[in-house]
């Protein structure tokens, strides 16, 4: 009962919601980007992960006249920010970046796939945890994501 006479004469003098900011936050509302283990963490899965997706002859294609260092760096802005590390994408737009390589090079659902599993592979090989990786998934496999990267449109015209 003193707890909640305590509380309510914080929230009144309007001192409980800066204090929820620094004991509350950091336990309850964490990101992904930070369950992952921030910036060494992400940077290691993208660097691991266009090892693998180099060796992946389903869509290595599509990266064989790219600068690696730039799509490196591109990629692990994309996932800081999809992971909610930062709260803006300084990258292009999705759907302009991957447009030639939809209607030239036929990058398709399969490719994507490809894509996903790329990651998925390279998440368990980091030893990150199972549901960790189902959230990465979700996010980076989203259907707006999809459409986007596809270049398809989400209402189906």
């Amino acid at each position: 009962m003193r707890t909640i006479i305590k509380l309510t004469f914080l929230w009144e003098k309007g001192i409980y919601c800066k204090l929820l900011k620094y004991f509350i936050k950091p336990q309850i509302m964490s990101t992904l980007y930070e369950k992952l283990g921030g910036e060494k963490t992400v940077k290691l899965v993208v660097e691991k992960f266009y090892e693998r997706v180099l060796k992946d002859e389903r869509i290595n294609q599509f990266f064989a006249s790219v600068d690696m260092f730039k799509q490196k760096i591109h990629q692990l802005d994309f996932l800081t920010y999809a992971f909610e590390g930062s709260e803006r994408y300084r990258g292009s737009m999705m759907r302009e970046v991957h447009q030639k390589l939809v209607q030239d090079k036929g990058l398709s659902d399969e490719h994507f796939d490809a894509f996903i599993e790329d990651l998925v592979e390279t998440l368990q090989e980091l030893e990150i945890a199972p549901e960790l990786i189902e959230e990465a998934v979700a996010v980076t496999n989203s259907l707006t994501h999809r459409n986007e990267v596809l270049n398809r449109n989400p209402f189906g015209k």
